[in-house]
């Protein structure tokens, strides 16, 4: 097995135990295989196909999966990898992976590969996103603490408070996808992950300060590529609040995020990258993400003893319908490979999540109902 390969579809579809939908597992291999980052879309193919991560071979290789035979091709061929991350171009003809300290452009027809940046001796490379022109892909890299740390941050955060309180050089790259020249577009000495690429501004980034999400100085900042300068968004409203996993809407002016304050409450919310507009809504559950299709619609995956995804939709008052109950998640979280992660399609009627609750992180789907009666009330 290598790159270009067809594996067999492996999907199956089963009625949800707590809401009857039919859900659809896409995958069902004994390894783990798990969809991109929420925060990045995987779909492309005019949404007939989408990006997963699989450790088949006992190997991370990128594939992608055909949504209506299920089949499924091998994208890349490495070799005793364990992590890999990616973003689509926003033409969905290419893919930027970053692999080990590099990052290395994939063309989806051709499955050539080229790598475009290698980060310097003594740092360690982020995550991936492309600017809205196509022009660029957005990458941190930081300061490698490893060697006086103890670090295992992808399977428990271990390590995670320590690495914030060391305050490492981190540096923000913009590389040029046809030359690969990179430039440094800001420098800190802080703990900053989750670059976001405004998906319509070329010029616009988040990025932010990482953390435990009470003891960081600020989460959120935007920053203009064009000079450098970065502001915060969202300050905290009260001491000990927690905001994060921020993600731009479609429209690329508006960022969601979701947060839960010290009296046990959560919340998801949006602003707009200026810091105008905020809109919050709370609910009485834990959570680990949340994601929010452009302001109609929301999802977040419970933990604790509510393990479900649920569902909230915008009325024609501005308020929001829910949370109801969308299907049973029976999700560990136990390392980043078994985050749920859920996310909207770009048309917004159908959401992808992973669970690992057969055992291995597997990647399902789910069409959206067009009635919120038809689910019922979280809690109830």
């Amino acid at each position: 097995m290598g790159k270009g390969t067809e594996w067999p579809a492996e999907w199956r579809l089963y009625k949800d135990r707590m809401t009857g939908l039919p859900v659809r597992q896409l995958t069902d291999y004994k390894a783990h295989s798990h969809h991109l980052y929420f925060t990045e879309n995987g779909w492309y193919d005019g949404e007939r196909r989408v990006l997963f991560i699989s450790d088949r071979g006992n190997s991370t290789n990128l594939f992608s999966i055909h949504l209506d035979s299920g089949r499924m091709t091998q994208l890349t061929d490495y070799t005793d990898n364990d992590q890999l991350d990616a973003c689509l171009s926003p033409d969905g003809s290419r893919v930027f992976v970053r692999l080990g300290g590099a990052v290395v452009r994939l063309d989806l027809t051709t499955l050539e590969e080229r790598t475009l940046y290698e980060c310097p001796s003594g740092f360690q490379i982020g995550n991936v996103s492309c600017a809205a022109d196509g022009r660029s892909v957005i990458t941190c890299i930081q300061e490698d603490l490893s060697h006086r740390l103890d670090l295992d941050l992808g399977n428990g955060y271990v390590g995670h408070r320590e690495l914030m309180e060391a305050a490492p050089v981190s540096r923000i790259m913009a590389i040029a996808v046809d030359s690969g020249s990179a430039r440094t577009v800001y420098e800190d000495r802080c703990f900053i992950t989750h670059i976001n690429a405004s998906p319509t501004e070329p010029w616009l980034l988040t990025f932010c300060h990482e953390g435990p999400w009470h003891l960081v100085d600020h989460r959120i900042w935007g920053l203009d590529l064009r000079t450098g300068r970065a502001w915060k968004i969202r300050e905290r409203l009260e001491p000990g609040e927690k905001v994060g996993h921020e993600c731009f809407f479609p429209d690329g002016q508006r960022i969601g995020y979701h947060g839960f304050r010290l009296d046990g409450t959560n919340f998801f919310g949006s602003i707009r990258y200026d810091n105008s507009g905020m809109e919050e809504t709370d609910f009485s559950f834990d959570t680990w993400h949340a994601h929010q299709d452009g302001g109609s619609q929301a999802v977040v995956d419970g933990k604790g003893h509510v393990k479900t995804l649920s569902l909230w939709r915008k009325k024609d008052d501005g308020s929001y319908d829910g949370p109801r109950v969308l299907c049973e998640l029976r999700c560990s979280f136990h390392s980043q490979k078994v985050h749920a992660h859920p996310r909207f399609s770009p048309q917004g009627d159908r959401i992808l999540f992973t669970s690992d609750r057969t055992g291995y992180a597997n990647v399902y789907m789910m069409d959206l109902p067009q009635k919120m009666d038809e689910l019922p009330i979280q809690g109830e």
